[in-house]
């Protein structure tokens, strides 16, 4: 029954979001709730919520501070001369235009934080897509691929759940994993490539006006200038750029290290940031005003989807779906239990959280593989597989900020995307297989 009751929560709430008939912030929240009191959990609801609420809890207060830290940098100036470096690069060319969103993508997404990764890649490349009247679904698609390879560094946090699932060194886990990920990266650089030239052919390339004057005003998406509200550079801090940048500099360093929990970085991040541009009370209001629907939008859906993984874990669904998927395994397939695993980590993580995936099915299909000498090692490489289709679910609350940012619609991104993230995956798959770093049969 747990079971049904998993997989039947699971594809309503898939069905009912990528149909567009429910938001994801009100499927989040009434679907568990739904199949919860179906399964006769109606007493300890309210426990299992609350838990779930508790646990995504700090991950909420990291994305908001986040949001805000960056925010502030973009405002005061802090990556202007990189999106001026871009123009002078891609110019009015849509394929160089989509090969720099990945390239920035690829680089930025060094410091394993996905939202960070998505509010420069976006605020960077975004205005250059709605002057050409490109599609921004490459853009996203691009940017959370690249986000979806480099996010298997230690400090990303797969690498680290699963080598703590199976108590292996996560150096053991990466320092192997890297030829694979190289291939995974050429496949989303030509993915890139094959992108750009398509909208190359439909757009043709578009000459732009020298120095990209034209990005200090909003462009709107049918190419119409909107009014400013504000004159973009009464709030531009120039002269405070080297500042701005050993600070953020020392924030990534911080969180790399580890001095102090990720939320606590963001929240010091953000108030010294505020102080040191913005010293006028009014002006730090208006600042905080102006990210407000950002913030809003993507903390909103982290907490309803507490609640979603609240009712997953604690009803016993998520264990129940992983037993179930182990007795349908014949025993003639246990040998190739690695490459099982590797394939099964697209589906599995994507429809429940990393840690759910991690800590609740890892440690049992290794157990399993273990009694045809499938190594722990072996087998924390093979989990890593499917962390570019895990991106794209709606549990992770980083990919609400990318489309919000982006202006995309989320079952929008999700059809373009899934097929590309699915290439990749199976390209870091074969990277596995090729460099040795699984066995194919035990």
């Amino acid at each position: 029954m747990l079971t049904a009751l998993g997989f039947g929560m699971v594809i309503t709430f898939m069905y009912l979001i990528m149909s567009k008939r429910l938001s994801p912030l009100v499927a989040l929240i009434t679907v568990p709730i739904a199949f919860a009191l179906a399964g006769g959990f109606g007493s300890g609801i309210n426990e299992m919520m609350l838990d779930g609420i508790k646990k995504i809890a700090p991950t909420g207060v990291m994305l908001m501070f986040a949001i805000l830290y960056f925010g502030v940098m973009i405002d005061a100036g802090l990556f202007d001369p990189l999106v001026r470096t871009i123009l002078r690069i891609v110019r009015g060319d849509p394929l160089k235009i989509v090969m720099g969103t990945a390239i920035l993508a690829l680089l930025i997404s060094l410091d394993g934080d996905g939202s960070t990764t998505y509010m420069i890649t976006v605020s960077a490349m975004l205005p250059l897509y709605r002057r050409l009247g490109m599609n921004a679904l490459n853009m996203t698609c691009v940017t959370i691929l690249a986000g979806g390879v480099m996010n298997l560094t230690p400090w990303g946090g797969p690498t680290a759940r699963a080598a703590t699932a199976l108590h292996v060194d996560p150096a053991e886990v990466f320092i192997p994993l890297v030829p694979a990920m190289g291939l995974a990266i050429a496949g989303v650089l030509v993915l890139a490539w094959w992108l750009g030239l398509q909208e190359r052919r439909r757009l043709g390339v578009v000459k732009l006006p020298a120095g990209g004057q034209w990005l200090d005003s909003s462009v709107s998406d049918d190419g119409d200038a909107l009014p400013t509200v504000e004159d973009a550079e009464d709030i531009k801090r120039p002269r405070l750029l080297w500042v701005n940048l050993g600070l953020t500099l020392a924030l990534m360093t911080a969180l790399v290290i580890g001095v102090l929990p990720m939320p606590v970085l963001f929240m010091i991040g953000f108030a010294v940031a505020l102080v040191i541009n913005y010293p006028d009370l009014a002006e730090q209001r208006r600042r905080v005003v102006n990210h407000a629907g950002n913030v809003l939008s993507v903390v909103s859906l982290i907490f309803a989807a507490g609640i979603f993984t609240g009712i997953l874990s604690n009803t016993g669904m998520v264990e129940a779906m992983s037993r179930s998927f182990l007795a349908v395994i014949p025993d003639s397939w246990g040998p190739y239990l690695a490459v099982i695993t590797a394939v099964a980590s697209m589906p599995f993580t994507f429809f429940m959280s990393n840690d759910a995936f991690y800590f609740g099915v890892l440690p049992i299909l290794s157990e399993a593989a273990g009694q045809y000498g499938i190594t722990p090692v072996e087998m924390a490489r093979a989990s890593l597989a499917g962390q570019p289709v895990h991106l794209l679910s709606p549990l992770v609350p980083s990919t609400y900020l990318l489309v919000g940012l982006a202006k995309v619609d989320f079952a929008d991104h999700q059809r373009f995307t899934l097929k590309w993230a699915t290439l990749i995956s199976l390209l870091l798959m074969a990277g596995g297989l090729l460099f040795g770093l699984f066995p194919l049969a035990a």
